[in-house]
């Protein structure tokens, strides 16, 4: 099963998973989203899929983005840090 960073959806592989404070890395987020023992951002789950929906567009300008948004937000609490 493929992992997915558990903020911000993004597949992980070993160059992009965050870190721990002692350096070692984390296997559920990504560096992007978690660094140093912390998240790089505060910000809720919406503001991350829109982020995400940015990135994406920026990415595939022929995306849906409405379709792609409502995709994330039927997934998204789904993920760790989400979930709460």
């Amino acid at each position: 099963m493929e992992a997915f960073c558990q903020s911000c959806a993004m597949p992980l592989t070993e160059e992009v998973l965050g870190t721990e404070k002692d350096g070692s890395k984390n296997q559920d987020y990504c560096t992007y989203c978690y660094k140093d023992g912390a998240f790089t951002s505060e910000c809720t789950m919406d503001q991350m899929i829109e982020i995400c929906a940015d990135i994406m567009m920026q990415e595939n300008k022929d995306a849906d983005r409405d379709g792609e948004i409502r995709k994330m937000k039927e997934f998204f609490p789904k993920l760790k840090r989400w979930s709460k």
